[in-house]
């Protein structure tokens, strides 16, 4: 088995750039992702929540994979495969790695409740495809909880090489450690990024670096360097922007930052509605509180 570890580092979870009639602007895609790499991250997600993979159509989301790779080269890009059901992520899996990509995110099943049975026979399936799997823990919205005896269990049999931790329960960490120590952790909510680098995280699937790319990576190198005064100072700055990667209203705060700072957000694909007009303006005054402060 290869050490190469593409989960390592910055990898930003993509939003998508959607012209005003909700089709995918690839070009501005591809110049995001290029600018992304410029400024400092290692990587991108594509087809994750931020991208918005549950509303594309198969051929728009395979595309999406096909614009980054082309964009940035396939070993720093680890497309989100996850979908109702295991045979389509592991199809998700087989296109991402067709498409010159060296490892891939999965969601555990999450059209319903699943079962821990579930859980492992949906990550054997998707191992299958011969890519590293990293899982994604996000029970607040699939409400199946990738606990750390799960997770142990999952590396243990082969099936996952490393954990984006989504819970919040930074806890988890030191027991997640205990029990595999080989599993790389990686942060999982921008909101929780200094306690997860402190506790030794690998990686960070990350949301707001889509506006302040490098001001993120100032902060995440600061945290898990062990330069805790500059990370400190950094984290109290974004953290009015970082918290909201854990609320419902992610997609749109993201994008919404995205074109303050001259980048290109755009709207979003039903059902996710606009902010509310007491959202956007926090959003908008923290967005440019954190440019006035020269984060960039």
């Amino acid at each position: 088995m290869t050490d190469h570890r593409p989960w390592r580092g910055v990898l930003v979870a993509t939003a998508l750039p959607l012209n005003d009639d909700l089709s995918v602007n690839y070009d501005k895609y591809a110049e995001h992702c290029a600018w992304l790499v410029e400024n400092g991250c290692d990587g991108v997600v594509p087809n994750g929540s931020l991208g918005e993979y549950q509303v594309l159509t198969p051929e728009e989301r395979a595309r999406v994979v096909e614009t980054a790779v082309a964009a940035i080269g396939g070993q720093r890009v680890m497309p989100g495969v996850a979908a109702y059901g295991s045979a389509e992520s592991r199809r998700w899996a087989e296109q991402a790695g067709e498409a010159g990509c060296r490892a891939v995110m999965l969601l555990p099943p999450n059209a319903y409740r699943a079962d821990e049975r579930s859980v492992l026979a949906h990550y054997a399936e998707v191992a299958q495809a011969g890519l590293p799997v990293v899982a994604y823990n996000n029970p607040v919205d699939t409400k199946v909880d990738l606990v750390p005896e799960l997770l142990a269990r999952l590396h243990g049999e082969g099936y996952i090489r490393a954990v984006k931790e989504f819970s919040g329960d930074v806890r988890r960490a030191y027991r997640i450690a205990e029990l595999a120590p080989e599993l790389d952790l990686l942060i999982g909510a921008d909101d929780v990024l200094l306690e997860l680098a402190v506790a030794g995280a690998k990686g960070w699937v990350a949301g707001y670096p889509n506006a302040l790319p490098q001001a993120s990576v100032e902060l995440y190198h600061a945290a898990v360097d062990g330069d805790l005064d500059t990370a400190r100072h950094l984290y109290r700055q974004l953290h009015p922007l970082l918290r909201w990667d854990s609320r419902v209203e992610f997609v749109q705060a993201i994008k919404l930052s995205m074109d303050l700072v001259g980048r290109h957000g755009g709207p979003c694909r039903p059902p996710r509605m606009p902010l509310l007009p007491e959202q956007e303006a926090a959003v908008r005054s923290a967005t440019e509180k954190a440019v006035a402060a020269g984060l960039s």
